[in-house]
């Protein structure tokens, strides 16, 4: 599909430069990191290149799961109008590498040792045909609790270890007058939700065989059907006005101790970095119950693109900063995620971080790793959005049971392959 929308976009690339030429000094970026913790961790790129003496062109397109800055994308590359990189995960990347029109960074990356520092698991995907096409920013992890700490002291709460556990935590929330679970209802926000749920539910070897290797058996099974009644047991606990709720609105709802809870990946904790909050104090941190042990992941990509020569030595600068180690260091203790790379202290991470850092180490040596289906990292792209609008459909009461949800869940990722 991607091929067909960019068919002679390469042939006709040269002449659409010369119409949308850009500065070589600057680096423009696509992206949608617009929140306030996003915004601040971005800032920090935004410095070591200024001191390059690059200039920096924002191209932000709001909506936390990407989708609309990827039609933005899209239309962008389509028209020969290429940035020097924009924001991606997993799939896409690779689906654009296919297309034809991206850069390649193999010198660098050989230069600077990214082979021996970057996980296998991204290099999967940051690098095709054996050229690199995209430099990782960070590892972010999607089986978290982010939990108010005032709220879980007033109701008595301590962490949920296994998942009835977690009901009988949300429901002293709900006895006490509090929303206990905050959530988004956008399809990227509960199918982010899911992947925690089928997890918890089916254990490390049914999320891979189910949401990674869409093992057909598994999608159909009982297990996946008790995923789908935890699911639904979970949104009898979200306030009435979730639906089309951004996600860091329902993370300041725990910030701010109107919710206790929201599940969610660790870029939420960026949230509560810029409001000044600090875990152990004012937020707690928790596996989602059923997972430790686990980690879903998904990581964000800078994919360069294929630009005219005098715009590649600002892509260079781009790509050399973004995996130095202090680039990595900086920028995840305030984005909430941990480094792309392995070889960074975490020395100046909080407690989180640390705990995501040595997750990360346990689930990459075990095999416990696992793509974040819903964040784009489990299948491709029509894949992922088949499934994100299955679940959504379910939370929203579209399918009314689980034997619906499996059954249209099948059909729509057979229909996507």
């Amino acid at each position: 599909m991607l091929r067909k929308l960019l068919i002679g976009t390469a042939l006709a690339s040269g002449l659409a430069f010369a119409a949308h030429a850009e500065d070589v000094k600057e680096v423009q970026m696509l992206h949608w990191w617009t929140s306030g913790g996003e915004a601040a961790a971005l800032n920090v790129l935004k410095g070591d290149l200024a001191k390059e003496g690059y200039a920096w062109k924002d191209v932000p397109v709001a909506g936390g799961g990407g989708d609309a800055a990827m039609t933005a994308l899209k239309a962008m590359v389509a028209a020969g109008n290429y940035p020097t990189a924009s924001q991606m995960l997993g799939y896409t990347v690779l689906d654009y590498a296919a297309a034809g029109v991206m850069g390649d960074l193999t010198e660098t990356a050989k230069k600077e040792g990214w082979d021996k520092s970057v996980p296998a698991a991204l290099q999967k995907f940051s690098v095709y045909d054996g050229k690199w096409v995209a430099a990782p920013v960070n590892v972010h992890s999607v089986n978290w609790l982010w939990i108010n700490k005032a709220v879980m002291d007033k109701i008595g709460g301590t962490e949920p270890k296994t998942f009835d556990d977690f009901i009988a935590l949300l429901d002293k929330a709900k006895a006490a007058g509090v929303t206990p679970l905050a959530l988004g209802g956008q399809n990227w926000q509960e199918a982010t939700m899911f992947d925690s749920v089928v997890l918890s539910t089916g254990g490390p070897e049914f999320y891979k065989k189910a949401m990674n290797d869409l093992d057909d058996a598994s999608l159909k099974s009982d297990t996946m059907k008790k995923s789908f009644d935890n699911l639904a047991k979970l949104v009898t606990y979200v306030d009435p006005n979730f639906s089309g709720r951004d996600w860091n609105l329902a993370t300041a709802m725990v910030i701010k101790g109107d919710a206790l809870v929201q599940v969610m990946g660790d870029w939420a904790k960026g949230e509560f970095h810029a409001a000044n909050k600090t875990p152990g104090t004012d937020f707690l941190c928790y596996r989602f119950p059923g997972t430790d042990g686990s980690v879903i992941y998904n990581s964000d990509m800078f994919g360069m693109f294929n630009v005219p020569d005098d715009r590649k030595a600002a892509q260079i600068a781009l790509a050399t900063a973004t995996l130095s180690k202090s680039f990595q260091s900086a920028f995840n203790v305030v984005k909430g995620s941990v480094p792309a790379r392995t070889d960074v202290p975490d020395t100046d991470f909080d407690a989180c971080g640390k705990k995501g850092i040595a997750d990360l180490k346990k689930a990459n040596e075990g095999g416990t790793l696992f793509g974040s289906l819903a964040q784009g990292y489990g299948a491709p792209p029509a894949v992922a959005n088949a499934y994100k609008d299955v679940i959504s459909k379910f939370v929203h009461g579209q399918i009314k049971t689980s034997d619906e949800a499996v059954t249209e869940l099948v059909k729509a990722i057979d229909d996507a392959k």
